[in-house]
């Protein structure tokens, strides 16, 4: 198999000693099924070792790899466990589950490993290992066009599982990615998927698989609705949980037994946080100082532009360092999304020119949000993009740091698109804001709120659930904000009905 055939199929085979590790965790746990299911067996660990660890139990496996089904069957046959299993070549997204899982009798184990690849990376390989395109998480406009509708096949695939079982008592024990885990649950809970039980026990894929991804096995008991919360064990020998992440109204928490302490601290935010520039073309738009005072860009090229759209540039590994003098600039074509940029050409004929010479750059940025637009457009970009004072958070590292950013060369900071900000007018209310988010109490409630593996563990979702007035009041600063609230907001009015909206979504 070549490589990107494995990226394709998101091809991770189980070692079998991991395997049998997991067969072994499941007798533990008093799971000795009649049949045991697995929809993607590959070459066949699990199927072998269940054979071992469930010696009643009739097998199933398919694949869509028919070599692979060839050395399951193999594989099975030296484990003198041929007389009751049934290997077979079948396309999962082609399967009609429901009907296949209807006609199972006893209790039923689904076991695997299901592929550890997005819809996005196949797609861009050509492959053709994906269902049929559907916005299936329900994502509209925007959402849909930058990176949100992007999804694992294997949450795909359990989500298929779970709606097939129809709430029918069976066990799921699937390896998966942990933000895999997570989505699974969160869609089972909230669209009645008969989840009576859940827990996470976190696997080193590093050391199994080669990948460095957090990943773990989801346990699952379906057949009636339970507490919606999985508690979270940090491997399959741990005896307690490290947490206990649940479901708070419409989102997961990652800790339930904190936020159920500090959900006072959760409601509507008066500001509105924002996401940094997002241009798609970093080689061109980003550039620094270099050794003899030129501006140089990622291409090694060193360039002479007018200073009208030039802007100092922090990223979010500066945020995340505390760094607060620029040491890049960012080229800015636009003051809100959709201006026209061919007065560029007018005012700053260098910046024109330049912008015009990597034009096919511009024209080759792969996101759909950017098609048959202006030439070198922008998105991340408004009114409250050029605010003097900032408070900035990086999205992309796991402990949240804000950090209070002034003026720099008389010209407002910007950042990239994986930092969020709140924009003010004057110093003495950003700074007020900085202190009251960096509080221990805030602190605290965002522990309970963020998953650290997640590739963004912060997000404007995040972000907008924090009730400056309770975290101020908490900690003792509520009478330095009140005496600096500043008239002047840079967030539109049209924002506060979708801002109250979720605030009565919360729960009680």
């Amino acid at each position: 198999m070549n490589s990107n055939t494995k990226i394709e199929f998101g091809d991770f085979q189980t070692p079998q000693f991991l395997a049998k590790q997991v067969c072994d965790f499941l007798v533990q746990r008093g799971i000795l099924p009649d049949v045991v299911l697995e929809p993607t067996c590959g070459v066949g660990s699990f199927l072998v070792a269940a054979a071992e660890s469930f010696s009643q139990a009739k097998l199933f496996g398919w694949d869509i790899n028919t070599k692979y089904v060839e050395q399951t069957r193999v594989a099975l046959s030296k484990a003198n466990a041929s007389d009751r299993v049934t290997v077979a070549t079948q396309d999962f997204f082609k399967h009609n589950w429901e009907t296949e899982i209807a006609g199972f009798q006893g209790q039923l184990l689904i076991l695997g490993n299901l592929p550890w690849v997005t819809n996005a990376t196949v797609s861009s390989l050509n492959g053709a290992n994906v269902p049929a395109k559907q916005n299936f998480q329900g994502f509209r406009g925007i959402e849909a066009r930058t990176g949100k509708s992007n999804f694992d096949i294997s949450e795909w695939m359990l989500i298929q599982l779970v709606k097939a079982l129809r709430g029918r008592p069976a066990t799921i024990a699937m390896l998966c990615k942990t933000g895999i885990a997570r989505k699974l649950l969160r869609f089972a809970w909230q669209n009645d998927g008969r989840i009576a039980l859940a827990s996470l026990h976190r696997i080193d894929a590093k050391k199994y698989f080669g990948a460095s991804v957090d990943a773990c096995l989801l346990l699952i008991q379906t057949g009636s609705a339970g507490l919606t919360e999985a508690p979270v064990f940090e491997s399959l020998g741990a005896k307690t949980p490290s947490k206990v992440l649940g479901l708070a109204g419409q989102d997961l928490v990652s800790d339930i037994r904190i936020y159920r302490k500090l959900k006072h601290l959760e409601g509507l935010s008066p500001y509105q946080w924002r996401s940094g520039v997002k241009h798609d073309c970093s080689s061109v738009m980003e550039l620094w100082r270099g050794d003899r005072n030129f501006l140089e860009n990622k291409l090694g090229e060193e360039v002479e532009l007018e200073s009208d759209y030039l802007f100092p540039l922090l990223k979010c590994s500066d945020l995340a360092n505390g760094r607060t003098e620029p040491k890049r600039f960012v080229l800015v074509t636009q003051t809100r999304v959709g201006e026209d940029t061919s007065e560029i050409a007018v005012k700053a004929p260098r910046t024109w020119n330049y912008l015009d010479s990597h034009r096919q750059l511009f024209d080759a940025r792969k996101s759909s949000i950017y098609a048959k637009r202006i030439p070198f457009a922008l998105f991340g970009i408004g009114e409250y993009s050029f605010a003097p004072w900032k408070v900035a958070v990086s999205g992309l590292h796991k402990i949240p740091r804000f950090v209070l950013v002034e003026p720099f060369q008389e010209k407002p900071v910007l950042f990239d698109d994986a930092c969020y900000f709140l924009g003010f007018e004057t110093k003495e209310e950003a700074k007020i804001v900085a202190e009251i988010l960096n509080s221990e109490p805030c602190r605290r409630f965002l522990s309970s709120l963020l998953f650290e593996d997640s590739k963004r563990p912060i997000t404007v979702e995040l972000l907008q659930r924090l009730n400056i007035h309770a975290i101020a009041r908490e900690a003792g600063l509520v009478d330095e904000w009140t005496s600096v609230r500043n008239q002047k907001s840079f967030y539109p009015v049209e924002n506060i009905e979708m801002q109250a909206e979720m605030v009565m979504e919360q729960p009680s």
